[in-house]
């Protein structure tokens, strides 16, 4: 796995954004709606998770539509599945 991927995930707003694409695409002005930061802030945040891997973009006229990448969550859950195997050995 790639540095990038797990340092987007370690951010707590990025992980918030993620929750929120996971019910529905949304444009960066309505992910920005929903925090209290700055909307340069929001779209630094979204430039990091399109760098890992995690989100996908699609232009519809003069809006950009964010969406989940499913495929690299699956990267994700299969490496730490090779990672961690046996679950609870502990």
């Amino acid at each position: 796995m790639e540095d990038s991927l797990f340092r987007a995930l370690a951010d707590p707003t990025r992980r918030k954004i993620l929750e929120l694409l996971s019910e529905k695409d949304r444009t960066a002005g309505e992910i920005a709606e929903r925090f209290p930061i700055a909307f340069a802030s929001v779209s630094h945040h979204l430039g990091v998770l399109k760098a890992a891997g995690l989100v996908a973009t699609e232009r519809q006229g003069q809006f950009i539509r964010y969406r989940l990448n499913t495929t690299v969550f699956q990267e994700v859950v299969r490496y730490f599945m090779k990672s961690f195997p046996g679950g609870n050995d502990a």
